[in-house]
């Protein structure tokens, strides 16, 4: 058979072809391969190297501390391919690396290195310093040092055996609390009117959207909680540098004094007041550190192993009976929320899931939300009661904040364990109905039309609230708070009129609250498991297994704003922004505080009954 130039042709492209499909999958075998060597390596060697003696552990924390990196597994991993530093460090991982190092052998000391820790709650640092507290106990060191401390930073360093800052640097301690924006003439000028239905003398969630200062009550409040906390802080870093009683006040007072006296350098002036034990630079701060440990000929510094590598040397148990642990942080929602915020129906899914699984035997509920949706908190209170019918413990361990909604999924428990500085409670319920009918009359548009009944159009953003409307929405505000304080009332074994008393939408602290009866126990996260332990009678031998989800990408997408008055509040508040001169940070902070008002058309829903604190822990 003769063969022609095109069938010679024919058979050259196939068997390059044939050869580009067998090297394709050559090479496609090839990285799988090696991702199981890797994998392997990993599982088998503790993911990092071996330690050596008088190895220093060192917590280069980064970002905020959370209680659950926000997104998925892939965000994170894309971020790390990208090049994105690390936005968050959760609290679980640390205490568990500050444990695990205090019996460690090859672990000696402890280096603190928090110039990139951004955010995080004092009961989250009180966690961090009572860990510490605990690695010190073994007799081991912890050495301080920053180039400069803000307030939650200097909260950790406090309680290192040694606390040094570069000599140019600073301590500042500023104290709690914060002036908050109100809107209220802004909105008139715009033509929104926000309608208000709330039950709660102190619920003062949406006075910055009807008011133009915060009320008697709302300052009252505020100022007792805050006033709280902020001697919690104090009497802690005092305690921790062995200062007398109200050192810290006593040198905010004196300030400008005490500065002049330390010849205008801050740092000199943290050396003076003994908030700090010596000034160091960087350099100086690792001869120490040899002296102290082990010289490493190879990197020419001191034997020292990161807070990453040794997180991945913990290796978790993934068999046996455990306490459950559900994290329930951020604000709240009715359905699906990825890792990082509350959805009513996917957290009601991971309790169902632990209480279906025969290894957990109990469940700890790790509360840090402000609140939200009422109805979402109802799916997650009433998928605990179903566990405890069940015959498995529930225990709560809330931390930053666990008020409004965040207090209303905590009342299905066999106890509630607060930190002394959690801000909770805010037992209280409202509604929002923004309109939009002045901005409209503004620009010329005018509404009309026929409907069967009253009801047909009271939803319409662009139309005045119908006062029977607003009757409605009340009386269902009013049965939605009658209904939390009555279960409140059944959770504490008390009356609902008792309930109401310290109710109203009244934030306050941990402390105040285990005075008031709104929680069981004053502890922390510790506490919480030991005894969701000994309640499910497991010994001191029990497995941790954290109940958690991957959220789907559908759960990434969203709109912060809506459609109707959601669009027209959001076009021209920015507009009424861009001639004022005010700093972009500024003006983000009100754009975003005013995106309240534009989810309330989220969904087609043109009011939320919420129960939402607005607070943002110290």
């Amino acid at each position: 058979m003769a063969f022609t130039p095109f069938r010679l042709i024919g058979r050259g492209v196939k068997f390059i072809w044939h050869a580009l499909d067998v090297g394709r999958r050559f090479i496609l075998n090839m990285i799988f391969l090696l991702i199981l060597v890797a994998l392997a390596i990993a599982l088998f060697s503790g993911g990092a190297k071996p330690l050596h003696e008088k190895t220093a552990l060192i917590l280069d924390l980064k970002g905020a501390l959370v209680e659950q990196h926000a997104g998925s597994v892939r965000d994170s991993l894309m971020a790390e391919v990208q090049g994105d530093s690390k936005k968050s460090t959760q609290l679980r991982d640390i205490l568990q690396v500050l444990d695990a190092a205090a019996k460690d052998p090859k672990i000696t000391s402890v280096v603190l290195l928090l110039d990139d820790m951004d955010g995080a709650g004092l009961p989250m640092l009180r966690e961090v310093a009572a860990a510490l507290e605990r690695f010190k106990a073994t007799g081991k060191k912890v050495i301080a040092w920053g180039s400069s401390y803000d307030q939650r930073q200097y909260f950790i360093a406090a309680h290192a055996n040694e606390v040094y800052l570069h000599p140019m640097g600073t301590v500042m301690l500023n104290g709690f609390g914060r002036y908050r924006n109100y809107y209220r003439d802004a909105l008139d000028k715009l033509g929104v009117t926000v309608n208000l239905m709330k039950v709660g003398t102190y619920k003062s969630f949406a006075e910055p959207y009807i008011a133009n200062a915060p009320s008697p009550a709302a300052s009252e409040a505020e100022a007792f909680l805050i006033n709280a906390m902020w001697k919690t802080y104090t009497d802690g870093v005092e305690q921790a540098r062995k200062l007398p009683a109200g050192a810290i006040m006593q040198g905010i007072n004196d300030l400008p004094q005490l500065l002049n006296a330390a010849g205008g350098s801050i740092a000199r002036l943290a050396l003076n007041t003994k908030l700090v034990d010596g000034l160091k630079t960087r350099d100086e701060l690792r001869q120490l550190m040899i002296g102290k440990g082990a010289r490493d000929e190879h990197s020419k510094s001191f034997k020292q192993i990161n807070f990453d590598d040794y997180l991945a040397k913990q290796l978790p148990k993934f068999i046996g009976d455990a306490v459950g642990v559900v994290v329930a942080s951020g604000e709240i929602s009715d359905g699906s929320a990825p890792p990082g915020a509350i959805g009513g129906l996917s957290t009601a899914n991971l309790i169902r899931k632990a209480r279906e699984d025969e290894q957990i035997k109990a469940i700890v509920l790790r509360v840090d939300s402000p609140g939200g949706s009422a109805f979402g908190s109802e799916l997650i209170r009433r998928e605990l009661e179903l566990t405890r019918k069940a015959g498995k413990p529930v225990v709560v361990s809330m931390g930053n904040v666990a008020a409004s909604g965040g207090y209303w999924i905590s009342m299905a428990s066999d106890e509630v364990i607060a930190d002394a500085a959690t801000v909770t409670g805010s037992i209280g319920v409202f509604a929002i109905f923004p309109t939009a009918e002045k901005v409209i009359e503004k620009i010329g548009i005018h509404t009309g039309g026929t409907t069967t009944t009253w009801l047909g159009d009271a939803f319409n953003p662009l139309r005045p609230l119908n006062p029977r409307f607003g009757e409605v929405i009340q009386a269902g505000i009013n049965n939605i708070y009658m209904d939390f304080t009555t279960k409140a009332a059944a959770a504490r074994k008390t009356t609902q009129a008792k309930i109401d008393e310290v109710a109203q939408g009244r934030v306050w602290t941990g402390e105040q609250a285990k005075e008031r009866g709104l929680i069981d126990t004053v502890g922390s996260f510790g506490d919480a498991l030991k005894s969701a332990a000994t309640r499910a009678k497991l010994g001191t031998e029990y497995r941790i297994s954290y109940i958690e989800r991957e959220p789907s990408k559908f759960d990434r997408i969203f709109s912060m704003f809506g459609g109707g008055v959601a669009k027209v509040l959001n076009d021209q508040f920015k507009l009424a922004l861009v001639p004022t001169g005010l700093p972009p940070a500024a003006a983000t902070e009100m754009a975003k505080e005013l995106s309240w008002l534009a989810d309330m058309n989220k969904g087609n829903k043109s009011f939320m009954t919420m129960t939402h604190c607005l607070c943002t822990p110290p």
